[in-house]
């Protein structure tokens, strides 16, 4: 046919500016692949759907614009259902489109009949059917908002077969126009200013939003009129730059036992800045419900008895931030210094930390591979033990530049995030980094970096076990069960692929294998033994509420 609505909806991707399609095709929805055949839009064929969608929400986190994928109906909409869940949960913009039955099939028991937009209600923002060619403009356009709209999120569109084969007629893409926020009030700006200048240890804690370039800039100029300590969260990872790193006292999350939960003990004012709750609960760093909270955000705060604001800063971040600057007066701000040294002998003792039995120890590796970093590589990391390492002591200047998943925590993130960020960032060195568990979730797509020749490297820290899951079994019940994995020989399982794979087993081999590995044409896996006895330590926690204490 010379016209039809897949053709359509594939022009009104391309009218919002969409580079890459992640997917797999089927029947229900193989008029759009058809579509894609004559469009500018790469697509890249994946091997698991719940994988395309983390590839497309990693373009979503990266650029702040949607990542596309689409899949068939049936089973390939349910496996989305992590993919969208994870992206809505921590922020990362992203349009899944899942084809399905015909209409006229809807209420019939058909072949992979699915009430998509249903079973995607819960794991997104907006959730849809389209039912006529005539609204497949504006149900795109209408995604693309509410993805991008703070805070971003997936946005899902079923596509019955029969529609996707009508005649459109002569219906055009549209867009909607950008969404601009406004400025606070000005007394509510003053307002902030006073309850600022008043507090004895005023302590900024960065989000998630603070990682956008706009708010970024706004927090370097704050910074440098007030010097605030700053404590931030995983998703805001690289927002301080190496100039103002005196003012950083760590990232925190999950366990309330660092120099950051510390410093949060102390303040009587918080000065939250694009602050996700789901990124470290309220509930755990301030227990006593006694500090006083400057919201600074897009949208108003969720409140809990543990995160009720006493002002709100709503609308543009960067520019709210910018008038908090000039309003606030000379702070004068209590010395922290104790706590800061605390995070850094840490640190600094890195390069000392011996692994036992022919391991490596996560700080050694951490400290080694801090060298290789510079502000063109991208680090995507898993979930697990490794995930909480690499969140407190992997130092970063460069927002964005350190990917976590942080909300859901999702395990397999990781060579998926990567796949995107390499595609996307051709000129960039792209790393990824998990556990040998989290590593199998979706080890399956080693085959499409390989297909598109991507030079990427996944590290692999291999213990044998979910280290993350047991070391909490161990802390609440004394002792560990369905934790223990079988071993597999990395170098083999990438050779299987068609990839490169390498063993690493002293610290002194890590930089010279990941040089080796990062000169390669294609994907590398990189095996490392990591001594992970030290983990009690690091899982301890000063208040836990699931251990009653």
């Amino acid at each position: 046919m010379s016209k039809t609505t897949a053709k359509l909806l594939v022009q009104c991707l391309e009218a919002h500016g969409v580079e890459y399609v992640f997917g797999i095709p089927g029947a229900k929805v193989d008029s759009v692949f058809d579509a894609l055949v004559d469009s500018s839009i790469k697509v890249i064929l994946c091997r698991h759907e719940q994988n395309a969608a983390f590839m497309a929400a990693s373009i979503g986190r990266q650029t702040g614009k949607p990542g596309v994928v689409l899949v068939t109906s049936g089973p390939g909409v349910g496996n989305l259902t992590t993919g969208l869940l994870t992206a809505t949960t921590e922020g990362d913009a992203l349009i899944a489109l899942g084809g399905n039955v015909a209409l006229d099939m809807k209420f019939k028991e058909s072949h992979q009949n699915t009430d998509n937009a249903k079973l995607m209600e819960c794991v997104t923002k907006s959730s849809v059917e389209v039912t006529a060619p005539g609204v497949v403009p504006e149900a795109i356009a209408n995604a693309f908002r509410v993805a991008t709209q703070p805070r971003a999120g997936a946005a899902f569109i079923s596509l019955p077969q029969n529609v996707m084969l009508a005649d459109p007629g002569t219906l055009a893409p549209c867009q909607a126009p950008p969404i601009h926020y406004g400025q606070a009030k000005p007394q509510t700006i003053g307002e902030a200013a006073r309850l600022l200048s008043q507090a004895t240890c005023p302590v900024l804690l960065l989000g998630e939003e603070a990682s956008r370039p706009e708010n970024h800039a706004a927090i370097t100029a704050l910074l440098e009129a007030h010097r605030l300590p700053v404590v931030i969260t995983y998703q805001a990872a690289g927002v301080i730059p190496e100039s103002q790193m005196d003012l950083f006292y760590g990232r925190v999350g999950l366990f309330q036992n660092q120099p950051g939960d510390q410093l949060l003990a102390k303040a009587d004012v918080v000065v939250s800045v694009g602050f996700n709750p789901v990124e470290y609960d309220p509930e755990v760093w301030n227990v006593t419900e006694s500090r006083k909270i400057i919201h600074i955000d897009y949208i108003p705060a969720n409140v809990h008895r543990q995160y009720s604001p006493s002002c709100e800063l709503l609308g543009d971040i960067a520019d709210n931030l910018s008038l908090l600057t000039r309003e606030t007066p000379k702070l004068s701000l209590q010395d922290h210094s104790a706590l800061r040294a605390d995070l850094f002998t840490i640190v600094d003792q890195a390069a000392e930390k011996e692994g036992a039995d022919g391991r490596i120890h996560p700080l050694r590796f951490i400290h080694t591979f801090r060298q290789l970093m510079n502000e063109d590589t991208i680090v995507c990391c898993d979930i697990g033990s490794v995930y909480m390492w690499l969140a407190r002591y992997l130092f970063s200047h460069h927002p964005r530049q350190l990917r976590f998943s942080n909300g859901q925590q999702t395990l397999g993130v990781a060579l998926p995030w990567a796949i995107a960020a390499k595609l996307t960032n051709p000129e960039k060195k792209i790393i990824s980094i998990s556990g040998d568990g989290g590593f199998l979730f979706s080890a399956m797509e080693l085959e499409t970096a390989v297909r598109y020749r991507l030079p990427l490297v996944h590290i692999i820290w291999r213990d044998g076990s979910y280290d993350m899951v047991k070391e909490q079994q161990l802390m609440k019940y004394r002792r560990d069960t369905a934790v223990a994995l079988g071993a597999i020989h990395v170098p083999s399982f990438a050779q299987g692929f068609g990839a490169t794979g390498f063993e690493v087993t002293r610290p002194e081999d890590i930089i010279p294998t990941i040089e080796k590995a990062q000169a390669m044409d294609g994907p590398v896996l990189i095996d490392i033994p990591i001594d992970y006895s030290d983990n009690p330590a690091l899982f301890e926690s000063a208040h836990n509420p699931y251990l009653g204490n």
